[in-house]
């Protein structure tokens, strides 16, 4: 009998994964819809780029603004879109608002003009100087997990630099970049300036196709399918991609302080973080008093469904699949000889909701170990000392982050350059992401480019023009050196020229 396959519906449904009900809907765009995007973005990019700095700067005040104004209908779209706590989503929103004002302040700077500076005897009599400009129009396709947050991260610096923007959401997580593209429109921003493409993969592919840089966020797997797809033209990338996140805790740490540490790096979103802490190393002589610690911490975790501040602490897991993943790595630790502590199973609730967990007797024989769980699982393994706890950390084919908690701060910088990683924290946990002038990025397989990154951040969405003045007249020149006699008996001693070769 012929198979017919199924029509694709024109439309999405975006749904609560907390409570299940639909929430929104958005379209799906196909590959030629994203190409008249791209036409109308580029026609508004030249506005936007003419408008000068203080224009723009102009208009990310006034979204700072609008923002502010906004606030609670934010926060609510970005917990109805995915489940997650009001003050989960509150970060979020902080996160865009700080932004805003970083860029509006800094990026003028950082997109000056540079004029070399520091002695070169081959450019005497000339000035050289480094110019930034936008590309033209940027690619942007974001993840699930903090949907708001990451296209502000991303998209603020691109538009700040005078590109035009097409962000691809989630398509499980839309809503909050409809509220972006409002903010811009309402502040004053030109239609066409900043554009989303919904849809599936159809629509991120289009969106690497038509964009002269993207900044993808995502998993490994589709990742690798961006610079794969962004090759055949040359685009270019920036992947921030998947963390096996390790934490090391010495003999001397604060141990109250590294079990709060670990609770939140490992439990803030339900897990559902690139730079989650994901798996933990615990010198033996306090190895039972820290899980003492962190077991008391988890038990209290209020996890389930809210539209209030201060009354859940876990949400649910926003990608359907990734439950199962869950499911799937739990269970192999606990086949391999692994201890549930506490939580190891669904929340018997409407909803997706996994239990906080935490696993002890674990080792690199088990999947929790070393690919990435991305849920509310904490799994915590005694080591012998430090250098096998960093040996340990090491052991994986990620490098997006990691932290080292002891009493010796000086000692904890020490071991922190050693673990292979885009950042290590000492006796700290994920605050990196708001420091928008340091890069935040992976090593390894855990991606390549930075996003913040202050000058750098900024100037990945520009193309770079060097502009060389001889400000002196031309009159007998040696072809292939400036006009100073002393340089050039230097250089004719050097290679053993003779006689005058002018113009």
């Amino acid at each position: 009998m012929l198979q017919v396959a199924p029509e694709r519906s024109a439309t999405i449904d975006v749904e609560n994964p907390a409570t299940g009900e639909v929430v929104g809907t958005v379209p799906r765009m196909t590959e030629g819809d994203v190409h008249a995007l791209a036409a109308r973005a580029r026609e508004a990019q030249r506005t936007w780029q003419t408008m000068g700095f203080d224009g723009r700067r102009r208009i990310l005040v006034e979204a700072r603004k609008w923002l502010s104004r906004n606030r609670d209908r934010v926060i609510e779209t970005i917990s109805a879109e995915s489940g997650k706590p009001r003050d989960d989503a509150t970060v979020e929103l902080t996160l865009g608002a700080e932004a805003l004002a970083f860029w509006a302040k800094n990026a003028e700077g950082y997109l000056a003009d540079e004029r070399m500076r520091g002695p070169a005897p081959l450019l005497v009599g000339r000035t050289v100087v480094t110019r930034y400009e936008p590309l033209g129009l940027i690619g942007i396709i974001e993840p699930w997990n903090a949907a708001y947050s990451l296209e502000m991260l991303d998209a603020t610096p691109a538009l700040a630099a005078g590109n035009a923007v097409i962000l691809k959401p989630s398509e499980l997580t839309p809503l909050s970049a409809e509220l972006i593209q409002e903010m811009y429109l309402d502040s004053g921003m030109p239609p066409g300036v900043f554009q989303l493409a919904h849809g599936d993969g159809e629509a991120g592919g289009a969106v690497v196709d038509v964009s002269d840089y993207v900044a993808f966020t995502g998993s490994e797997r589709t990742g690798r399918k961006v610079m794969e797809r962004a090759a055949k033209s040359l685009t270019q990338v920036s992947l921030e991609l998947g963390g096996k996140d390790p934490m090391l805790v010495l003999a001397d740490a604060d141990l109250e302080r590294a079990a709060s540490g670990a609770v939140y790096g490992a439990m803030f979103n339900a897990g559902q973080v690139c730079m989650s802490i994901e798996r933990v190393y615990v010198e033996a002589p306090v190895y039972e008093e820290f899980v003492a610690k962190v077991v008391e911490q988890v038990r209290e975790l209020r996890l389930g469904a809210s539209d209030k501040a201060g009354k859940v602490d876990i949400g649910p897991i926003i990608f359907p699949p990734q439950i199962d993943k869950i499911e799937a790595h739990v269970r192999d630790a606990v086949a391999k000889g692994a201890r549930v502590l506490t939580g190891g199973k669904r929340a018997d609730r409407p909803g997706r909701f996994y239990e906080p967990t935490v696993l002890v007797d674990v080792d690199h024989t088990m999947d929790v170990m070393t690919e990435e769980t991305f849920g509310p699982v904490l799994p915590i393994m005694k080591v012998a000392d430090a250098e096998e706890a960093v040996r340990l950390a090491n052991d994986t084919p990620y490098g997006l982050q990691g932290s080292v908690w002891t009493a010796d701060r000086e000692r904890g910088a020490q071991l922190a350059a050693r673990v292979e990683a885009g950042t290590c924290n000492v006796n700290d946990a994920m605050v990196n992401l708001a420091a928008f002038a340091a890069p935040y990025g992976g090593r390894k397989s855990s991606g390549i480019g930075r996003r913040n990154a202050g000058a750098a951040g900024i100037r990945r969405f520009c193309a770079t023009q060097v502009i060389t003045d001889n400000r002196r007249p031309l009159k007998r020149e040696v072809l292939w050196f400036p006009y100073s006699p002393w340089a050039t008996r230097m250089v004719r001693g050097l290679v053993g020229v003779r006689g005058r070769f002018t113009r």
